[in-house]
């Protein structure tokens, strides 16, 4: 994964902290004659991961060499391409009509010069990454035919930031994404909104008054133990803002980084939580588990389905997205 601070420290000192001294002297030293192609793959590369440093990680390149040839474009096209931002850079508006108008292109003509025009090698496996509850539960099983049709997988678990990072850098293929991606170097479309509820097992449940609860607000949940995903409760405070219109307070009596691991406890009769409907769906059909309100507007959060642009060119990624996105109304 990128190192945020690493990553912020590499743009100002190698490149867009110099843009400024250079621009004076541009247009006198200009050179002329034929543009150099692998200028135009590195600035797609760092256009596309929006870093320097994953540019180079990418092309497999040094981080100065990448400022070096982004310097050097910049003179040729005396336009300054790049700005820098807290994470990495961010084009601008000449970069970005300059990246419409090669991708294409140069995609083709990797596509040609990495395989041969007659080549057709093997696709490579596809490297997923997302939240370890939704893959396992709802991603790989849907995928599972697609691996007794010779889909390899490769399957990364961590937070959504972290996740995107990787994306960004080249590490992963496809992302599941609990947040739309900020910027435009990466492209996403919804995947599923996931809704949440408040659980209890059935013999917890019935020592609640529900009425009250519902009528009354969570007061009537007072001495009953949470059970949380983290200690800042980011899941159950949401709810409560969303549902009851007033801050959560208090403190859990069991945390779970895993939801998984949140919906064992609670089965097991621990106490209270809230979690995605679809992770409960086997437990509601079975009895195991209660909601404990069924509110008009419950909260929902949408999942992201996210793509690098400009990713090698393998089939089987769009079988995988197809796949997701075709399976994600069941969810």
């Amino acid at each position: 994964m990128t190192d945020r601070k690493a990553d912020g420290a590499d743009e100002g000192a190698g490149a867009a902290g110099s843009f400024e001294d250079d621009r004076a002297g541009r247009s006198a030293a200009a050179p002329r004659g034929p543009l150099d192609l692998s200028l135009l793959r590195t600035f797609l590369a760092v256009h596309r991961t929006g870093s320097f440093t994953a540019a180079a990680r990418l092309l497999t390149l040094s981080q100065p060499t990448v400022t070096t040839q982004i310097r050097a474009l910049e003179r040729r096209l005396d336009r300054e391409l790049f700005e820098r931002q807290p994470r990495g850079v961010a084009p601008t508006p000449y970069a970005d009509e300059l990246a419409a108008r090669v991708a294409a292109p140069l995609d083709a003509l990797a596509a040609v010069t990495d395989h041969g025009p007659q080549a057709h090698p093997a696709p490579q496996p596809v490297h997923l990454a997302g939240p370890a509850e939704f893959l396992c539960e709802a991603a790989l099983p849907a995928l599972a035919p697609l691996v007794e049709e010779g889909v390899r997988l490769r399957v990364t678990t961590g937070l959504t930031e972290e996740l995107l990072d990787g994306l960004r850098a080249g590490h992963h293929d496809l992302v599941v994404s609990t947040v739309r991606p900020r910027g435009r170097t990466l492209t996403a479309v919804p995947l599923v909104d996931e809704e949440f509820v408040l659980v209890a097992a059935p013999e917890r449940a019935l020592r609640i008054d529900r009425e009250a609860l519902a009528t009354d607000g969570p007061a009537a949940l007072h001495g009953v133990p949470m059970v949380m995903y983290a200690e800042d409760l980011p899941i159950a405070r949401r709810y409560w803002r969303h549902v009851f219109g007033r801050r959560l307070t208090g403190e859990a009596a069991v945390t779970m980084p895993d939801l998984r691991g949140v919906l064992a406890t609670i089965t097991a009769g621990a106490g209270f939580g809230v979690l995605p409907r679809y992770l409960c769906r086997a437990e509601f059909e079975a009895g195991r588990l209660v909601a404990l309100l069924d509110p008009e507007d419950p909260p929902i959060n949408t999942a992201y389905l996210v793509r690098r642009p400009g990713a090698p060119d393998n089939p089987h990624v769009a079988l995988v997205r197809d796949r997701l996105l075709a399976a994600a109304h069941r969810w």
